[in-house]
């Protein structure tokens, strides 16, 4: 329905825990699609009851329900008590019954048509049969409501002339990584203001990558909630929830790759751990903004004046090659500076974007060459002789000399301190090249 694969599947039953919500476009009618875990039922989640909260919170905001039931399995005694609380609502529901490309789903299929709700519809969501007809219906009822969820593009005024149609502005994705159970879902909630995801003391507890819309001082942003990241040779171990946590693990890379700005949360309580530069690596070769929250920091600010410093210290030791990265210490239990990552990570995503005119940063370049000139790592003697900027997120920067070389290491490590105690690019990698002016 989303024409995305954002949700895990599996073959395990409590593999959906938080809501997820996808904006879904189907003939000129947009809505937010909301899928929710299982919610009735025997289940050996220890966090089911988290989960029927969370689900019973998405169904009281809803528009319209569609009930999806196992046309294979047949009717089922929960079925019954779902369709029972689905009637409560007072809200439309639609019934769709899944796996009917399964002949003996065929026969069960006419069991579901004692809940009186009208339409039921015959689907097949892995192959896709049927989905188009749920979806027309969907829009015939989301179309007609008085509803922020449904708005027909074929309702807007015709003449738009008079409307000013000012450019989208930019929304600015942000990804909440970390090792298991640092707080990440707390953050995401804090920064929301609302209980929008699971959180518990379990690690493990968020599976999906959920993203949820913000707005902040008139700016856009999209936050994405990951699952924790372990150790390579640790994930997978579980025999039932192995395949489940390598998917999880896998959306919050891709989370990581589609970010402007990754959020890198440590255990203040803990300290940073080589898992923790592990994943900082991973940001920093994906050329992503990052900003490092030690989290939990009401639990440590108590000891001795001078902890403060020798944290930031360590951190910076443990992960030299995040030398850019802002430092906050927050709690998202209390709230404590927690406002100070969105503002933060605002001014690493205006950062990566900023481009230097070619003047300007010509004018740089003489200056710091002419101090300190590039080693010849030959006979012939090196020298710069132009750079220019050939792209943003990441600021990318081309060095062009008069002989076919490339810089020591050293010395690249310079020019790129010095691009950033001139021209800022806080939180954000810096990629240079070299090359020979023809």
């Amino acid at each position: 329905m989303t024409g995305s694969r954002r949700a895990i599947v599996a073959p395990v039953a409590g593999t959906t825990r938080d809501a997820l919500t996808r904006p879904v476009e189907w003939r000129g009618t947009t809505f937010d699609l909301f899928d929710t875990g299982g919610l009735f039922g025997a289940s050996e989640d220890p966090l089911h009851e988290l989960v029927v909260e969370h689900g019973q919170r998405a169904i009281r905001r809803a528009d319209l329900l569609v009930m999806l039931v196992d046309g294979r399995e047949g009717l089922v005694s929960g079925d019954e008590q779902i369709a029972g609380q689905l009637r409560q609502t007072g809200r439309p529901v639609l019934v769709a019954i899944n796996k009917t490309d399964d002949k003996r789903s065929r026969a069960s299929a006419t069991e579901f048509f004692g809940f009186g709700f009208d339409p039921v519809l015959e689907i097949s969501a892995e192959h896709g049969d049927g989905v188009a007809e749920l979806l027309d219906e969907i829009v015939k009822r989301v179309g007609i409501r008085d509803s922020e969820f449904g708005i027909r593009r074929d309702d807007e005024p015709q003449d738009k002339s008079h409307i000013p149609s000012p450019e989208a502005p930019h929304e600015t994705r942000i990804a909440i990584v970390g090792r298991p159970n640092v707080g990440k879902s707390s953050l995401v909630n804090r920064l929301l203001r609302e209980e929008r995801v699971l959180v518990s003391d379990m690690p493990g507890t968020t599976r999906d990558a959920i993203d949820v819309p913000l707005m902040w001082h008139r700016r856009r942003f999209r936050i994405v909630d990951t699952a924790g990241m372990r150790r390579p040779g640790r994930v997978g171990t579980g025999r039932k929830a192995g395949k489940v946590e390598y998917v999880s693990v896998a959306l919050a890379k891709e989370a990581i790759a589609d970010a402007d700005v990754v959020a890198l949360l440590i255990d203040a309580n803990e300290g940073a751990a080589d898992q923790d530069a592990a994943i900082g690596g991973e940001v920093d070769r994906a050329g992503r903004g990052i900003v490092i929250v030690a989290n939990k920091w009401d639990l440590v600010k108590s000891q001795e004046r001078n902890f403060s410093k020798k944290f930031d210290d360590d951190l910076r030791f443990k992960m030299r090659f995040l030398d850019y990265a802002p430092i906050l210490h927050i709690s998202a239990l209390t709230g404590e500076r927690a406002a100070k990552v969105i503002e933060t990570i605002d001014t690493i995503a205006a950062a990566r974007r900023v481009r230097i005119p070619t003047p300007a940063l010509n004018k740089w370049l003489e200056e710091i060459t002419a101090a300190n000139p590039p080693v010849s790592p030959g006979r012939k003697h090196v020298r710069i002789l132009y750079a220019a900027q050939i792209g943003v997120a990441p600021p990318s920067f081309v060095f062009f000399t008069n002989v076919a070389t490339t810089f020591h290491f050293s010395y690249e490590r310079f020019l790129i301190n010095q691009l950033r105690q001139k021209f800022g690019f806080v939180g954000s990698p810096i990629r240079v090249q070299v090359r020979r002016r023809k």
